[in-house]
């Protein structure tokens, strides 16, 4: 019964290889959504987060095709994800999770979510969290024999290669990267036992100003996030993220630091626009502190979301140096690496 937390995973820069550890590698896509533990016991059902924070009533869809097609009693670890034409879309996934049952029940018909399933948890009466996950993973492939969308089982591989060539391929219908996972292990849960390649890009962007952190005061203010922007082809710019990660002592340098770029907001690009405006935020201080667009960064980031030219940084990005040798006008959305189509239909089947 709930709660558990998720085995989870740490990083690493490349897909490992198969004979890098005892008995090999199990691989799979990194679902780029919600994790989501899958509790039922007959009629009733949970669905949990990673924080073990209940996800039920948001995603009813997904409670009534668990009631239908999975066995009577089990747990089932995996990833909540939403389907836009032939990918995968995270920011449609976010409006799931809304305060109104009235909103709730019309977003679960016209924003329907999917589950992926990926480890087995229990089963009747039996706990697998001892078994290796090969003796999981058979018992998994055979319990969820026959499952229909909304539900599915995650591809594997044990090849290497193959592995890596998902790591390329599958970025263009959304995914997140590669999970390798240890074919003898068992599941621990909030255990790192896991590990996950994601991908990992620079780019260079424009700091147009930046929000204080939650500690300033009057007598020592301090950064709390950098405001990144990039130049659109119709010489707009847009605000694209943020990169925040700073120690105390950086983030009272950087106040000082770029004191002199400090302009009106009036003079500013983006006074006529609602900086991070949406309902997360709430009752947010979302004000911020305009710079002049003068100075350039280099940031490191995984990947973008969002279509063309309204693309944004899907996480925060991390500050890697500053590049007075870079022109602001040349931060575009063209120096992006574009990343190669592919059908999320081919990933499912």
């Amino acid at each position: 019964m709930p709660p558990v937390t998720p085995m989870l995973a740490k990083s690493t820069p490349r897909v490992p290889a198969a004979d890098s550890v005892d008995g090999g590698f199990l691989y799979e896509p990194k679902w780029d959504g919600f994790r989501c533990l899958v509790f039922r016991d007959g009629d009733e059902i949970e669905l949990t987060s990673r924080s073990t924070k209940p996800l039920t009533r948001y995603f009813p869809d997904v409670v009534e095709a668990v009631r239908e097609q999975l066995p009577e009693r089990c747990v089932l670890d995996g990833e909540l994800v939403v389907v836009s034409g032939d990918r995968l879309e995270f920011d449609l996934l976010s409006q799931r999770i809304h305060p109104a049952t009235s909103r709730v029940t019309e977003l679960s018909s016209s924003l329907a979510a999917s589950f992926v399933a990926f480890d087995l948890l229990a089963e009747g009466d039996e706990s697998f969290l001892d078994a290796p996950l090969r003796e999981r993973r058979a018992r998994l492939e055979s319990l969820l024999t026959g499952v229909t969308a909304p539900l599915h089982l995650t591809r594997v591989t044990r090849d290497a290669a193959e592995a890596e060539a998902w790591f390329h391929q599958f970025e263009g219908a959304g995914l997140d990267g590669v999970i390798a996972k240890p074919l003898h292990s068992v599941y621990v849960p909030n255990g790192r036992t896991m590990l996950k390649v994601k991908h990992a890009r620079t780019a260079d962007v424009v700091i147009a100003g930046y929000r204080l952190h939650k500690t300033s005061t009057d007598g020592q203010p301090l950064l709390g996030s950098m405001l990144l922007g990039l130049y659109s082809s119709d010489g707009s710019l847009h605000h694209v993220g943020v990169a925040a990660s700073f120690t105390a002592a950086r983030r009272a340098e950087l106040v000082t630091e770029l004191s002199p770029d400090v302009v009106d907001l009036a003079d500013h690009p983006w006074s006529a626009i609602e900086m991070g405006q949406n309902r997360w935020s709430s009752g947010k201080d979302l004000s911020f502190v305009p710079l002049a667009p003068t100075r350039v960064a280099e940031v490191g980031y995984e990947h973008m979301e969002g279509p063309g030219e309204d693309a944004r940084f899907r996480h925060t990005a991390q500050f890697k140096r500053w590049r007075p040798d870079r022109e602001p006008a040349s931060c575009t959305y063209a120096q992006l690496e574009e990343v190669v189509g592919y059908r999320l239909s081919e990933v499912l089947a």
